[in-house]
């Protein structure tokens, strides 16, 4: 099946912006997600309690941040995203709690220059899985890397594949009785036939591997649950 364009992928976030304001609706799909959004942003707070810059990946409406600012306040905020309705919600809602600094980048992660050496947090939720070859997963790991402090950290909450693909079944079909319990069998083949199309997942192993290979000084685990899983790096 051919994959969705950018563009197209950017249309259809611009018509989902309640939606994903709101973490139990928007995320309804992702197993675990409130679970691996309160890890995330407790390890950075233990990894980083003294952070002042943030660039939240893929921002969504915000939800990432908001989440991060209730715990290391008034961060300088970058928020990046390939729709502009989803920054303009995002930076609505952030700009309420913080008296950091904000600045909003509307655009593909492959594409957009960052500063190096720059960011303390960087948060990707729900949004890497949009990566197509290895070329584009490692340049943008790297260029990730480039942009934190030395001691920064880069946290990712998203979907995954089992390199393995006995156990990669197994995972899946446990997504799967995840859904049906959720919306019937109709619900689930509609979730899938969307991945199908519009994403393409790597597994855990794969990332972490690709964090040391561009300069990580060390990866750590927070949570897995079936294809989905909290985990990060810090430089």
């Amino acid at each position: 099946m051919k994959k969705s364009t950018v563009t197209e992928i950017r249309e259809r976030f611009d018509n989902e912006v309640e939606r994903f304001s709101n973490l139990e609706s928007g995320q309804v799909a992702t197993m675990d997600a409130s679970v691996s959004l309160e890890l995330l942003t407790s390890a950075v707070k233990a990894i980083q309690p003294d952070a002042k810059t943030i660039l939240d990946l893929g921002c969504g409406a915000g939800n990432y941040t908001l989440k991060m600012l209730s715990k290391v306040p008034d961060l300088d905020c970058t928020l990046v995203d390939l729709s502009q309705n989803m920054l303009n919600k995002a930076l609505e809602r952030v700009s309420e709690v913080t008296t950091g600094k904000m600045e909003t980048i509307q655009g593909d992660i492959r594409d957009i220059a960052l500063p190096n050496n720059h960011f303390d947090i960087i948060l990707a939720g729900a949004v890497l899985h949009h990566l197509r070859d290895d070329s584009d997963w490692e340049s943008v790991f790297q260029k990730l890397y480039n942009s934190l402090t030395p001691g920064g950290c880069f946290l990712i909450s998203d979907l995954l594949i089992q390199d393995n693909e006995e156990l990669n079944q197994i995972v899946w079909k446990m997504y799967a009785t995840y859904l049906q319990q959720l919306g019937g069998e109709e619900y689930q083949q509609k979730v899938f036939d969307y991945i199908e199309k519009e994403d393409t997942p790597r597994s855990m192993t794969f990332q972490l591997d690709l964090m040391k290979k561009v300069g990580f000084s060390s990866v750590e685990i927070l949570h897995k649950n079936a294809c989905f899983g909290a985990f990060g790096g810090i430089k």
